[in-house]
């Protein structure tokens, strides 16, 4: 990781509350973070605590020592909060051996190892067998997919705090205040959100040429379909909350408006109907952004031709945005914004 990354990283951490608890963190084969005795004695306070989902609820007993994560950002919440899981998903994309760069610096930061890398996170299959190795004593999933099959396996080892509505549909200011009650950390889960949010707005505050602006978020993760992500996905809640708008044209192109999932496909034959001030779309290498933007049908999009697409480019960038949290969030949006707020300013021509 290039050097000013990682300070800007570092600092990061430490601005969302993480530096109180550098030295707390034991590795991941032992108990989790110590705290001090105050906060120890409200934490376990806060047990025996039942968390609902959609799948079913999930009693916690009493503060957890062992934790697990599962989806795509748990375990950037319970790091924040100054634990390291003693198992979470290996990311072959955008990680380095399996850890995102801002999971990395964070474990290191706290003094921790490695936690168990689940592999079945790779392909999004539960693999049980790898938690019951684990030997967890708390599974958080609040952003994932997993199904009720999974979730009442998983349940046999621990309890499990699945997404409370949707699957892959839990905000990130969800996701962080759902595991600081698992883990009796609510009151430091909040702050934390706040922390991230006023990031955020601080952000919005310097670029006030977002405001107002409409915007579609995508994908080409097929040939000759462009794969277009619902106001309800945490990146799109990210954009609006920098002040931007969902374009009214993702909703009205939506074929299956109820589906539940988070995204549709729109072949491009359709993209001249995409209308919006700016075009955002993830990319895993430039050499893809720029073989997408040459495509002649997306080369012929008003976006594009004007300069109003703005490509977020690098796997890392892509995990970051696509799974914001309150460690991700300040890791990516101070190099993106700049790059969405010019996009945003020549609609303005």
């Amino acid at each position: 990781m290039p050097g000013t990354t990682r300070r800007r990283l570092l600092a990061s951490i430490a601005g969302l509350g993480l530096a109180a608890s550098l030295a707390a963190c034991t590795s991941p084969a032992s108990e989790t973070a110590s705290t001090p005795a105050a906060s120890a004695s409200a934490s376990a306070a806060a047990f025996p605590v039942t968390i609902t989902s959609a799948l079913g609820d999930a009693v916690i007993e009493s503060k957890p020592e062992r934790v697990a994560t599962w989806g795509w950002s748990s375990q950037d919440a319970v790091l924040a909060l100054g634990i390291v899981p003693v198992a979470m998903p290996a990311y072959t994309y955008g990680g380095t051996d399996g850890v995102l760069p801002w999971d990395a610096d964070a474990i290191k930061a706290l003094g921790g190892t490695t936690p168990t890398l689940l592999k079945g996170g790779e392909n999004g299959e539960v693999n049980v067998e790898e938690f019951v190795a684990a030997k967890p004593d708390v599974i958080l999933a609040p952003y994932s997919g997993l199904t009720q099959e999974e979730f009442d396996s998983l349940s046999k080892i621990a309890p499990v705090v699945a997404y409370p509505d949707q699957p892959w549909a839990t905000s990130w200011q969800d996701q962080a205040t759902i595991v600081g009650k698992a883990l009796g950390l609510e009151a430091e889960a909040e702050q934390l959100v706040s922390d991230a949010n006023d990031k955020v707005a601080a952000l919005a505050s310097a670029h006030p040429e977002l405001k107002g602006k409409t915007f579609v978020y995508g994908a080409n993760n097929e040939a000759e379909v462009f794969n277009i992500y619902r106001a309800s996905d945490p990146r799109v809640q990210l954009l609006v909350e920098l002040g931007m708008e969902v374009a009214p044209s993702v909703a009205e192109l939506d074929p299956k408006p109820a589906d539940e999932t988070y995204f549709y496909g729109l072949s491009f034959e359709k993209l001249s109907k995409l209308d919006s001030d700016v075009l955002v779309a993830y990319f895993g290498s430039q050499d893809e952004a720029d073989a997408f933007a040459k495509d002649p049908l997306v080369a012929a999009m008003p976006q594009v031709k004007e300069g109003r697409f703005a490509p977020i480019v690098g796997e890392s960038f892509v995990m970051a945005s696509s799974a914001p949290t309150v460690l991700s969030i300040p890791w990516m949006l101070d190099a993106y914004v700049p790059q969405l707020a010019a996009a945003a300013a020549k609609s303005d021509g």
